[in-house]
């Protein structure tokens, strides 16, 4: 089902019970300053989406609530744009990692928009300094040359912060890199092969995509049963 667009009167309608004071005017105010970026028709009408509303009336709060200026406004947006959660007290911060998130892969998401952090806010969360952060771009544990990073980039750096933290220095860390793209390559070997036997025999079996995150939590729970087996005692 589309999603619902509606004019400008009709956004400053649902607007106007919490905001007595939104006017037309003041909602094309909000959109010259870039706070909003409605839709246009053909004809030129602007179209206004339920997150443009819901844009709206976080801007609306926050001066009326906060009495941010519309700079920092715009930064708060910006961080909300990236998939970041934004405080009361403007604070922006990624979503904190969930205990347990390694057991079973999933899609990285964060909220409703994928995650992008800078460089800071990527240290800042992984609680890393910036020796450490460099270290990971220079070892390939972290991507080069990044204006932003994602969802599993700050996977990466939590879980190497916290070996670093136990005292193992970063150039220890590159066999899990080496380790990692093993696993991907063979899971692309394994999918080759299921793709010939499917064309021989005609037939289509399950997607790319289950495949692989199959085998790659395979290959988890078998580096687990290593380390747990060389962790008991001697018989």
């Amino acid at each position: 089902m589309p999603a619902e667009h509606v004019g400008i009167g009709v956004v400053v309608a649902r607007l106007e019970d919490d905001f007595p004071d939104v006017t037309i005017s003041k909602v094309r105010f909000l959109e010259s300053e870039g706070l909003v970026t409605p839709t246009r028709t053909a004809s030129g009408y602007r179209k206004f989406s339920t997150d443009d509303i819901e844009r709206l009336r976080f801007v609306l709060t926050a001066q009326r609530d906060r009495f941010w200026p519309l700079k920092v406004i715009r930064e708060r947006l910006d961080a909300m744009d990236r998939g970041l959660t934004v405080s009361d007290d403007g604070e922006s911060a990624p979503p904190a990692a969930t205990p347990g998130h390694h057991e079973r892969l999933g899609p990285a998401t964060a909220g409703s928009r994928p995650l992008r952090l800078t460089a800071i806010e990527l240290q800042r969360a992984a609680e890393i300094d910036t020796t450490t952060f460099r270290e990971l771009v220079s070892y390939g544990l972290l991507p080069k040359n990044q204006e932003h990073f994602d969802e599993g980039d700050l996977g990466v750096a939590r879980a190497a912060g916290s070996l670093v933290g136990a005292g193992i220095d970063v150039r220890h860390l590159r066999p899990f890199k080496s380790a990692a793209e093993r696993e991907l390559g063979l899971a692309d070997h394994v999918l080759g092969q299921q793709a010939l036997r499917g064309r021989e025999a005609g037939s289509q079996g399950l997607d790319d995509e289950t495949v692989t995150r199959q085998i790659i939590e395979d290959c988890l729970q078998l580096h687990v049963a290593l380390l747990r087996r060389g962790l008991q005692p001697d018989a």
